[in-house]
């Protein structure tokens, strides 16, 4: 039986897009946020506002709906188990205990001979300068972070005596890979092996924060198949159903390396709004909601640019063709390096 109402999670703009997915397909839209000027209170039937550990607020969050799915992955394991036990949460919290670590992310696609690059725990300095033979490479945060935010690039060795971090949290060392491309994989699985899947989007960031996504990705035949193949077998390992996207690094060599999961929509698949009939946010509603799937075909190429920041202002008073698209994430404050709308052109 399928869903009449949803309940989202976060409210940021992927709660926005998503809720504006479901109203299209006559599906009630309540957002949970711990913001109480979210954004995506702009485009749901219900709003609520409270912390994420509010229980007795949570409860009339999930009066109104029928199943629950949610907009970023750091939403604390604990409440999305907690609802998981009152109404069905897509994808499943396990997801999120594997994903929201970047050390169990990289043990998880190890174990299914997926490559990554190579990687080691650090908990203490001891830990972080036996492990030279990674550098250059990059310190992160094991939890959170996101856009580089708890990441520290290590070009050589000498820096390894002036590294100053907080040990109270856990960090995880990556060696820099040599860096071609980037590019993305979004696939939405229904079921077992009932997949939509999007081709590869190229992707370019500047300062750690996604400026543009590109459809059809400059790469070749073998590295299509491979970045394919490997989304599939990790939305089917991971029993995962919705919509996730799989982040990829393609070395000088072309060798394909697995970056990240991302247990969601994605900011490289705001482009499919309108190079697509069917969205990465309609496949995610219809996936969680118990809807048909329906076959996805890409209509145009097409190009992605975020506004950043004051970039936005800029966009508020344009006029634009035909084949643009301006989304305004209708944020009250611009800030720098915040995300603050996309453009899209297609190619007809």
């Amino acid at each position: 039986m399928s869903a009449s109402s949803i309940g989202i999670i976060g409210g940021g703009q992927l709660g926005s897009m998503l809720a504006v997915a479901a109203k299209k397909l006559n599906i009630k839209t309540s957002i949970y946020s711990d913001d109480p000027i979210a954004p995506a209170s702009n485009f749901s039937d219900l709003f609520f506002c409270g912390s994420y550990e509010d229980e007795e607020k949570i409860k009339q969050f999930l009066e109104g709906v029928d199943v629950v799915t949610f907009e970023f992955e750091n939403i604390p394991f604990e409440t999305l188990n907690r609802i998981n036990k009152i109404k069905p949460v897509f994808p499943n919290p396990k997801v999120n205990r594997i994903v929201q670590n970047r050390l169990y992310e990289k043990d998880f696609l190890n174990k299914c001979n997926i490559r990554t690059t190579n990687y080691v725990s650090v908990n203490n300095e001891s830990d972080l300068k036996s492990s030279s033979n990674l550098i250059p490479g990059i310190l992160k945060t094991s939890t959170l972070g996101y856009d580089g935010k708890g990441q520290y690039k290590i070009d050589d060795k000498k820096q390894l005596d002036n590294i100053n971090v907080d040990y109270k949290n856990h960090y995880i060392l990556e060696k820099l890979v040599n860096l071609k491309k980037e590019i993305s994989v979004i696939i939405t699985r229904f079921g077992h092996q009932k997949y939509e899947i999007f081709e590869p989007i190229e992707n370019n960031h500047e300062d750690q924060i996604l400026k543009l996504s590109k459809i059809p990705a400059e790469i070749d035949e073998v590295l299509i198949k491979k970045s394919l193949e490997w989304a599939s077998m990790i939305a089917e390992e991971l029993n995962f159903i919705g919509t996730m996207c799989v982040e990829f690094f393609i070395d000088k060599n072309d060798n394909l390396y697995v970056n990240e999961i991302a247990p969601r929509v994605h900011n490289s698949g705001h482009l499919t709004i309108n190079t697509h009939n069917i969205s990465q946010f309609e496949n995610h509603i219809r996936a969680v909601c118990g809807l048909e799937k329906i076959e996805t075909k890409k209509l145009y190429d097409g190009r992605m640019f975020n506004l950043i920041g004051n970039d936005i202002s800029i966009y508020r008073d344009k006029t634009f063709k035909d084949n643009e698209f301006f989304y305004d994430y209708l944020k009250t404050e611009i800030k720098e390096k915040r995300k603050m709308g996309h453009l899209t052109i297609i190619e007809k």
